[in-house]
């Protein structure tokens, strides 16, 4: 007994697209070819998109799964896989599909609601297997539906909420359910459409003004602001101007508020009522016409010399019956000067400052731009001197001056000469500075300043100042006399001079290894000096030398020269006398002795 499988397939009835709703058929059929006449148990097993949907075990080669109604969930690929007696065959795939969804079905909380309220919505796909994705729609009269898309990954239902808004009256909600098959997307037909009824909690507010939305500075201006409530229940109404809350109430249905018009109250007023999450409101245009414009205060002259008068005149043009006054602003606060149109005055310096006046007509006060007024003290002769104190400088150095006035108002402007030539303007406080740099040999070496403001008093010159160049010491050296070898006992002088280096000049002389410390030193106005050693020791052999310095405080050193201290003449005709003499003698006594012997 002995099989083969030729093939296994699977058909489908009536055919792979199937509408919803309909019955649907899977039938899988197993060719195979024996060798003679005997039963086979079949093992049917029917597989949709690789899960199992159908089993069974026949002597027939083939196998039905029925399903009386299809439904779009049974949209996808199946196969089949037969088994008899130890051997295996599978089919290929056939897609299935079930065109079409059932109708969803749309049901309210409720079936009436107010402004502010939620209703809440629930559409279910009977029947339909997840994932699917839900669309609500909020439909009122003469807008376009407003949609909510909620996808469910588990469920075949979906609830949303919807805020009910102001000016929703009468609103239908409906919805479609959508899911993704193998050429696209599906949706089903709409459900039926859900009746929602709205009423408000309140009307829009009414906003009235009186007399009149156009009035005059100076008039009293009321604002009534009311509505109709259906439930006295937390309401608040308020009043506002530019965000800006000018009265509010709770738990009232209307509210006033008045005010003495003035042209900053013109503007756009708002009336709102709240209640919960439900807010209306209405809005007002109110003009108010200038009664008079604002002052202008006038100065007979902006800056004035100290003890000078000062006159102040405050005016309205076009209209001179008003309440005027000047005032003095303050850091502190400001000060009425006088209550009056003119003001003359006596001023100091502590008269600077801003100052302005105010008009009042009918109660309504308005205020003029401020006017700066300086008042000026004379400034005093400037004193010019040298920042380090010392009026020198060495020669290639910078020279910093400083130009000071001990009195008068800044800002004061100064000016630096050298010569009659301007070098500098610096405008400051109380004083200024000027670096003059690389100071020349030949440059002018007088300075001066001036020093002025806005006093009508003008310029005040410095005395003029001499700065003094100091030239550095240069090329120091040293010579002596006698030179090189000085006798025991005799005198030498030292020369020590420089090429050039302003006078005076600090000189001092050095041997060398003797501890640094001078041996003679001396300050001479003169580019040389001599130093006279006496007596001379064979201790004062050595090395010497000079250092030269004067007021550019740096030291110049001469090359240095040596000194040999030797034995004078008749020193060395003493010795060598002696040592004649001595000679003589041994020679005799030697002769003696030689004699002596012989004879013997």
């Amino acid at each position: 007994q002995v099989f083969t499988f030729n093939t296994v397939e699977i058909k489908v009835q009536p055919s792979v697209k199937v509408k919803n709703g309909d019955p649907m058929s899977i039938i899988c059929h197993a060719d195979v070819s024996k060798s003679t006449d005997f039963k086979l148990k079949y093992n049917f097993t029917i597989f949709k998109d690789r899960k199992l949907v159908f089993m069974t075990v026949s002597d027939k080669a083939d196998a039905r799964y029925e399903i009386p109604v299809a439904r779009s969930a049974d949209t996808g690929d199946y196969e089949c896989t037969v088994k008899a007696d130890g051997k295996v065959k599978h089919s290929s795939k056939v897609y299935v599909w079930v065109a079409g969804m059932t109708k969803p079905i749309l049901t309210a909380d409720k079936k009436e609601v107010l402004e502010g309220e939620v209703v809440k919505l629930r559409c279910e796909l009977p029947e339909e297997v997840p994932p699917l994705e839900f669309v609500f729609q909020k439909i009122k009269t003469n807008s376009a539906p407003k949609e909510k898309r909620v996808t469910e990954q588990y469920t075949n239902f979906s609830e949303v909420e919807y805020y009910i808004e102001e000016g929703d009256n009468i609103l239908q909600f409906d919805c479609f359910g959508e899911r993704q098959i193998k050429s696209g997307r599906e949706s089903s037909e709409h459900s039926n459409r859900t009746l929602v009824t709205v009423k408000e909690p309140f009307i829009k507010p009414t906003l009235v003004a009186r007399p009149s939305s156009n009035v005059t500075e100076g008039d009293r201006i009321q604002f009534e602001c009311s509505t109709v409530v259906a439930q006295m229940h937390v309401i608040d109404i308020i009043l506002q101007k530019n965000k800006t809350i000018l009265k509010s109430a709770q738990h009232e249905k209307h509210l006033k508020y008045s005010a003495v018009a003035t042209q900053e109250d013109s503007g756009e007023y708002l009336c709102k009522v709240e209640q919960g999450a439900v807010s209306k409101s209405t809005s007002l245009n109110v003009v108010v016409s200038e009664l008079f414009p604002k002052p202008t205060l006038t100065a007979s002259m902006t800056d004035v010399d100290e003890n000078k008068e000062l006159t102040l005149s405050c005016s309205i043009n076009g209209f001179r019956t008003a309440n005027f006054s000047i005032i003095q602003k303050k850091s502190t606060g400001d000060i009425l000067l006088k209550k009056s149109r003119i003001l003359t005055m006596r001023v100091n310096v502590n008269d600077t400052g801003f100052y302005t006046c105010k008009a009042a007509v009918k109660g309504i006060v308005k205020e003029s731009k401020p006017v700066r007024i300086n008042v000026y003290a004379p400034v005093s002769q400037p004193i010019l001197s040298v920042v380090s104190g010392v009026p020198e400088v060495v020669l290639g150095k910078p020279l910093q001056l400083i130009c000071h006035s001990l009195m008068g108002t800044p800002p004061i402007t100064f000016t630096f000469y050298k010569g009659n030539t301007v070098k500098e303007i610096v405008t400051n406080d109380t004083y200024a500075t000027f670096l003059d740099e690389n100071i020349k040999l030949n440059d002018k070496k007088e300075y001066k300043c001036d020093a002025k403001n806005n006093h009508s008093s003008g310029v005040k010159t410095s005395n003029i100042l001499n700065v003094t160049v100091i030239v550095p010491i240069r090329d120091a050296s040293l010579g002596s006399v006698p030179y090189g070898e000085v006798e025991i006992g005799s005198d030498t002088s030292f020369l020590c001079s420089v090429k050039e280096g302003s006078w005076p000049i600090h000189f001092k002389f050095f041997k060398k290894n003797d501890n640094e410390v001078p041996l003679y030193e001396n300050i001479v106005h003169s580019d040389r000096t001599m130093w006279l050693k006496k007596t001379m020791k064979r201790k004062d052999t050595g090395t010497y030398y000079c250092i030269a310095s004067n007021r550019a405080s740096v030291g110049v050193k001469s090359h240095p020269i040596t000194i040999s201290v030797i034995l004078a003449a008749w020193q060395k005709g003493v010795i060598a006398a002696f040592v004649l003499t001595a000679l003589a003698g041994a020679g005799a006594v030697a002769l003696w002795w030689f004699l002596l012997k012989k004879k013997k």
